[in-house]
């Protein structure tokens, strides 16, 4: 088998390294672009209320991007291993890679890194993604890959996670990830509803939704963590082993999870014990100020208040009128 182009003639064309998901980072600056938009016009708020305005709108921003960030992410599970390894079929050429498989709630992606990159006339360095949601076929994104003539490392992490594998984990992480999906979803919805809640004098209901919103988070990473409790296949590279533990998005789901629960309790906390540092921290007693201060200004007849306070004259009676 001969090289053209640094090319084995089966594979048909050099792969390259997936760098950034292109959802994950839609999702950050949309919310980067309101975060943006705040900051424009907080100049605009008046007196130590621009303080309270600014916590309350950065740490909603951060949660309501996390709940949706998460959901793209590829991380919830991953692991490393460095190994020397067949690179590709009928090829007896050995290299010093990385390895790494990455599991999301949509896909697993595995990652082959060579060290150095440039080895046996390539640029060793990929990033593929084998998607399992709904709209997708895991079993179809792997035959693509063997046609396309993926690295054998790749393929050989990958084929753990087909429906035809013994190793039988396909349908336990896709139906764990559409599960802690949905509840993710559902999180994102108390969400919406606590910030709307807060900008109405409800806020005993908006600290209630932001423990719903905690709830569901945590509900999520208990989905998705079930398929721990199943024995993974063993993904062996000669004598190492990759092995696989929770990835930095389930960390801040349990990290962001905890946050609601802390800001839900001191809402409802403050409700019952402190009432009026809540409402300060909230800006509600100036609105109330400026109502009082619009019932007591009335506008007042000057000549009906002179009738209604002059005393009545005595009538007098005439002979005449006898």
């Amino acid at each position: 088998m001969t090289l053209f182009d640094g090319v084995y003639p089966f594979y048909p064309q050099q792969r390259k390294s997936f760098v950034f998901d292109v959802s994950t980072i839609i999702v950050i600056i949309v919310f980067l672009t309101l975060a943006c938009s705040f900051l424009v016009i907080i100049p605009g708020i008046r007196g130590g209320a621009r303080l309270y305005w600014l916590i309350r709108v950065l740490l909603s921003l951060v949660i309501g991007v996390v709940i949706v960030a998460v959901q793209y992410t590829g991380d919830w599970e991953s692991g490393w291993v460095k190994a020397n390894t067949s690179y590709k079929s009928f090829s007896h050429a050995l290299v010093n890679a990385d390895i790494g498989l990455h599991i999301g709630l949509a896909g697993v992606n595995v990652t082959l890194v060579g060290n150095p990159v440039n080895q046996v006339n390539e640029t060793i360095s990929y990033n593929e993604h084998f998607a399992w949601s709904f709209d997708a076929d895991y079993d179809l994104s792997y035959s693509e890959g063997l046609e396309k003539g993926l690295p054998s490392p790749i393929l050989y992490v990958a084929e753990k996670f087909t429906t035809q594998s013994p190793c039988g984990v396909h349908n336990q992480y896709r139906i764990s990830g559409h599960y802690a999906s949905a509840t993710l979803w559902v999180a994102f919805c108390a969400w919406l509803i606590s910030n709307i809640l807060f900008s109405m004098p409800a806020l005993v209901y908006g600290g209630y939704m932001v423990l719903v919103t905690g709830a569901f988070m945590i509900f999520s990473l208990l989905s998705f963590s079930t398929v721990r409790n199943s024995p993974m296949c063993a993904i062996h590279f000669g004598p190492a082993s990759l092995h696989t533990g929770y990835g930095g998005s389930f960390w801040l789901t349990l990290a962001v999870g905890l946050l609601c629960f802390v800001i839900g309790v001191t809402v409802v906390a403050l409700h019952f014990f402190n009432l009026d540092l809540l409402k300060t921290f909230f800006d509600l007693h100036v609105d109330e100020a400026e109502e009082c201060q619009e019932m007591t200004e009335v506008y007042i007849n000057p000549q009906f208040m002179n009738n209604a306070l002059s005393p009545p004259q005595p009538s007098t009676l005439s002979p005449k009128s006898i």
